[in-house]
């Protein structure tokens, strides 16, 4: 038996239950046994919440709508970038590091070729994020991807308005005990921003995003992120 989260739609600030729910776990990492384990999560979670309608967000879903909404599909954009880009990429290109980053290089990379570049674990501690110049700080803790992901998620109104049918989110392959940032978590946050109809007051600026989801002012960067290659200062606002 194991124990995983399952993001349940919330109401108030973090706009997400976490439902730590035991299930039992097929061990393997072929694709049949995370789905094994992945049916025996819904399963465990249903009989909690019966009348929850559950999707998986990662490429290992087997719902179209979950595998559209990993992050290595999802797609951003800005009106900086040439082209849409997955939300993986542009998650791993703003990392600032102690010796390096953000690496924007990694924007035209393969979502999987972004997240195993080994400039990402080799450049020491990370002390932000970056995106266009415009500087993240590691707290909250979720801040710069949920912002990412739920911007995107926001840019696909096809996607969001299959996804507002769904009450729970899981990612199998997260693991709490291991990762920070979840697909799932993000996905939960969006709905119940949408739902209650503050999901565009959450995202027509930074300070009210933290402030509807976190409940906290914006704090202070504690490190000076570099540039992006092109040297655009474009905030958010500019999408």
């Amino acid at each position: 038996m194991a124990k995983r989260p399952v993001f349940k739609i919330g109401t108030n600030i973090p706009f997400f239950r976490e439902i730590n729910t035991e299930f039992q776990f097929f061990p393997g990492f072929s694709m049949a046994q995370q789905k094994k384990s992945m049916e025996s999560l819904h399963q465990a979670y249903n009989r909690l919440f019966p009348e929850d309608k559950i999707l998986e967000v990662s490429t290992r879903s087997e719902a179209e709508l979950g595998t559209q909404l990993s992050a290595f599909n999802l797609l951003f954009r800005h009106q900086a970038l040439p082209a849409p880009v997955p939300v993986e990429n542009v998650f791993q290109s703003g990392k600032v590091f102690e010796h390096g980053g953000p690496y924007t290089d990694l924007l035209n990379k393969t979502p999987r070729e972004a997240k195993k570049d080994s400039r990402l674990r080799e450049s020491g501690n990370l002390t932000a994020f970056c995106f266009m110049g415009e500087n993240f700080p590691l707290e909250p803790k979720t801040f710069f991807y949920d912002w990412i992901y739920i911007n995107a998620l926001n840019q696909n109104p096809e996607l969001a308005e299959q996804l507002v049918k769904y009450q729970a989110f899981t990612d199998i392959a997260f693991n709490p005990a291991r990762s920070v940032n979840c697909q799932a978590r993000s996905c939960a946050i969006f709905v119940s921003l949408k739902l209650s109809g503050r999901l565009e007051q959450a995202l027509h600026s930074r300070k009210n995003f933290l402030a509807l989801v976190y409940g906290r002012p914006e704090p202070e960067t504690s490190a000076e992120a570099q540039p992006s290659a092109e040297g655009k200062q474009l905030s958010f606002e500019d999408m």
